[in-house]
């Protein structure tokens, strides 16, 4: 027998299963066409033709999508398929949108005179193209999620590090009342979009070790299983930490990410509702807390209450939402043809309500699918791995998209007071695009190594070795 023909019979065979790669390029093309149409619909509506560079762009986003696609095919060729072209398909509507008020700032800035601003669809190109590189990258150099739980306190640190970098004097800087970033240079960057990935991975990695240790139950209180007291530790060091955050950085929406999504994981870990419950109450004495400490969070609860008390200064903001949510209706009043740009920061904070006028509700609840199909797909990706710590960290990846949508769609509604969060994937902003791009190469490839066959066993030698890895 020759060489290659004995490696051949030594390799275990697999398992046949589709891979449904196909699926996903054709979920991807479909995405590429409606944003295009998009893109077209909203030059013809703003101006007298196309947009500028209008083909160039196309070609750029479809090259981002071929990569992206391509790397997946070859690196977790078992990842599921529906993922992928969702995350690109929010990605690029909000360049889209991006791009409406872009030319809605370049006129105003033509009828008063002034130099036209730079327009942020450029750069947030640029940040879609890099986002994909890093996706390429993760799937690269993560190439079996398990092997992040090494780092579980490494994590923590950076974690640590990056959302106290900020408070570092002459690194941080102030923006809108939040110290989130950091500038060097010409450039800034918010590093607690990353702190929230690598405190995911400490806590997936620190519950998977003492899991049954906060599943211990202590006492029960109608019908509830409580934890013991000694047990509490991490989840108060996580509400200070939390209480920190809104003190120090004035951020109440990374905060409640945050620890929203330190409780979701240590409920799916110990399956306690306990644990909901404590951190509920947690939330409700915070909340307090923050009121009579903070006046930041003062002033954004009163607005909340009240906005049009402050309609022509610290309210001004979510009243031009709401009469722009208004304005759009049921159905919108159509791409280009409504005035999202009369609410400021409407390319990031905002985005959402700009979504709201033009596409109207039927926008939103069509956009807040997309959201709700990204986030179904990775908590079934939870549901499915069979390792505990892939379980928990697909399981605070999916929490945080959703915590995050919960969160921006309930300030511009007023549903919730605002918190000044960025809508994943649609929002003007790279340290939040990359980031989200990020989270979903680490989905995919808990996915992938998830629903990866596993070899037949043809011998009793591949048989022992099966046992022995499991």
């Amino acid at each position: 027998m020759s060489a290659p023909a004995a490696a051949d019979a030594a390799a275990p065979a697999r398992n046949e299963q589709p891979t449904r790669r196909g699926q996903e390029l054709l979920l991807l093309v479909f995405g590429w066409f409606l944003g295009s149409v998009a893109l077209a619909i909203v030059g013809l509506a703003t101006q007298d033709g196309l947009p500028p560079r209008f083909w160039t762009a196309l070609a750029v986003l479809a090259g981002a999508a071929l990569v992206a696609h391509a790397a997946v095919r070859v690196l977790a060729p078992y990842a599921e398929p529906v993922m992928l072209p969702t995350a690109y398909l929010l990605n690029y509507l909000g360049l889209v949108m991006i791009y409406r008020l872009d030319v809605a700032a370049s006129r105003r800035a033509a009828e008063n005179g002034s130099p036209a601003p730079t327009p942020e669809v450029i750069g947030q190109l640029t940040w879609t193209v890099l986002g994909v590189v890093l996706l390429v990258l993760t799937l690269l150099i993560v190439r079996d999620h398990r092997k992040l739980q090494r780092y579980t306190y490494l994590s923590l640190v950076a974690g640590a590090v990056l959302l106290l970098l900020p408070l570092v004097p002459g690194l941080g800087t102030t923006i809108n009342g939040a110290r989130l970033w950091i500038s060097v240079g010409p450039f800034s960057f918010q590093p607690g979009e990353l702190a929230k990935i690598a405190l995911a991975i400490f806590l997936a990695g620190y519950l998977t070790i003492h899991r049954d240790s906060l599943a211990i139950v202590r006492s029960k209180i109608a019908g509830i299983s409580l934890p013991r007291v000694r047990d509490l530790g991490p989840l108060l060091a996580a509400w200070l930490l939390a209480l920190a955050i809104m003190a120090f950085e004035t951020d109440l929406g990374t905060a409640a990410i945050f620890f929203g999504m330190f409780v979701a994981m240590v409920y799916v870990a110990t399956q306690r509702r306990g644990w909901l419950i404590l951190g509920a109450l947690l939330l409700l004495v915070g909340g307090f807390l923050a009121y009579f400490l903070f006046g930041h969070v003062r002033t954004r609860v009163q607005i909340w209450l009240d906005p049009f008390a402050y309609a022509n200064d610290q309210g001004y903001q979510i009243v031009q939402s709401l009469y722009g949510l208004a304005n759009g209706g049921l159905l919108g009043t159509g791409w280009g043809q409504g005035y999202p740009q009369l609410v400021p920061f409407a390319s990031s904070d905002f985005i959402l309500a700009a979504f709201g006028e033009e596409l109207g509700l039927t926008g939103i609840f069509a956009v807040l699918l997309l959201y709700a199909i990204l986030v179904q797909r990775g908590l079934r990706t939870a549901v499915a791995c069979r390792d505990v710590f892939g379980r928990l960290l697909a399981t605070g990846l999916a929490f945080v998209f959703a915590l995050q949508v919960f969160i921006v769609a309930g300030g511009i509604t007023k549903l919730i007071p605002l918190t000044g969060l960025t809508t994943p994937f649609l929002s003007a902003g790279g340290s939040a695009l990359i980031a989200n791009w990020i989270m979903i190469a680490l989905l995919l490839r808990i996915s992938d190594i998830t629903r990866r066959p596993d070899p037949v066993v043809t011998s009793p030698d591949q048989a022992l070795t099966q046992v022995v890895r499991l």
